[in-house]
């Protein structure tokens, strides 16, 4: 069995959850995506497939934090080489049992007690600087980590004050948790930190599930042909991701567009800014995905539902899914 991910572009369906993580490859700084949904849909597929598409980073041998540039690497992580070698961009897992020590880091004990030294023992968000950072079950994760990985990634920076240690490291990471809503729920607060957000259920129609099976079976099977088959169309999206990150600054948005954001989230009763905000950041990522200059009602419809449903208000009366009552919005507002 081979460790080569699956190919992104041979996963079946799930068209909502492969754009929301192909905009936040385009812009990371939409603020990750939050996947719910059955077990077995893909999730953790889906992410280990996209970092295998984009190309390999640059970075300087023997820096943990993954440094493009040697001037990049942090005084307590400098090595003696500057020295660079190109590896896959990264995906980290974070385990559901994993303590603070291990995802921001710690003292180095061994160092401590064997040389007398106070040194730094990078955790997690080092390791993942300039990748991804998938938690699993982020539902289940311990409340006080996941407000620090969201303060993190939204800061692009780790900061350790603890043992007598100062440390500060770039941490900027696209973060992704993925969850069943049967297990438990994330409290609104940090619901609402997460960039975008995307329901994923198990296919209903019966030749899309025999096409999942089969694609699988052959990427088991058969698996130096069925990468072969499809590598041009992951090349195919590499390119457009890329090509969408050297136009995003270029991207035109007028003063109407603003408007429906605002008008938008004022309609849904979004509360801060973070939802125009994101909205804004992924529908501009959209546009350039697509090749388009000017930003339009288009994408903000194509969007609104992955980038504002998980931030409305609990409606009691409404029995309507957030999905839906996003969508009807969308149609009042921008109709």
């Amino acid at each position: 069995m081979t460790n080569t991910p699956f190919p992104f572009s041979a996963i079946v369906g799930q068209t909502d959850m492969k754009r929301a993580m192909i905009l936040t490859a385009i812009d990371p700084g939409i603020g990750g995506v939050l996947v719910f949904g059955d077990r077995g849909t893909g999730k953790s597929t889906a992410v280990r497939a996209l970092a295998a598409l984009l190309p390999p980073i640059t970075a300087i041998v023997g820096c943990p934090i993954n440094a493009a540039q040697w001037e990049d690497c942090p005084e307590w992580a400098k090595v003696e080489t500057k020295k660079k070698v190109k590896r896959p961009t990264p995906v980290i897992d974070l385990p559901l049992g994993a303590t603070e020590d291990r995802v921001v880091g710690a003292l180095d004990i061994e160092r401590a007690l064997t040389r007398g030294e106070k040194a730094f023992e990078p955790g997690l968000l080092a390791r993942a600087n300039r990748g991804y950072l998938y938690i699993d079950e982020v539902n289940l994760l311990e409340d006080h980590i996941v407000d620090l990985l969201l303060d993190v990634a939204q800061s692009g920076e780790n900061v350790v004050e603890r043992e007598g240690l100062s440390i500060r490291h770039p941490a900027r990471f696209v973060l992704v948790g993925s969850g069943n809503p049967e297990e438990g729920e994330l409290r609104p607060q940090l619901l609402d930190r997460f960039g975008l957000s995307v329901e994923v259920r198990s296919p209903n129609d019966v030749a899309q599930r025999i096409e999942v099976i089969k694609r699988r079976d052959r990427f088991e099977s058969d698996h130096e042909a069925f990468m072969a088959e499809y590598e041009k169309e992951d090349a195919k999206i590499r390119r457009r991701i890329l090509a969408a990150r050297k136009l995003l600054p270029q991207i035109e948005t007028p003063d109407d567009i603003l408007h429906d954001c605002a008008e938008l989230c004022i309609a849904l009763g979004s509360d801060g800014l973070r939802g125009e905000l994101t909205l804004l950041r992924a529908a501009r990522a959209l546009a350039a995905y697509e090749k388009a200059r000017v930003l339009t009602r288009d994408h903000l419809r194509a969007i609104a539902s992955v980038a504002l449903s998980h931030r409305l208000r609990r409606d009691p009366l409404d029995e309507a899914g957030s999905g839906t009552r996003v969508a009807r919005t969308v149609e009042t507002v921008l109709a």
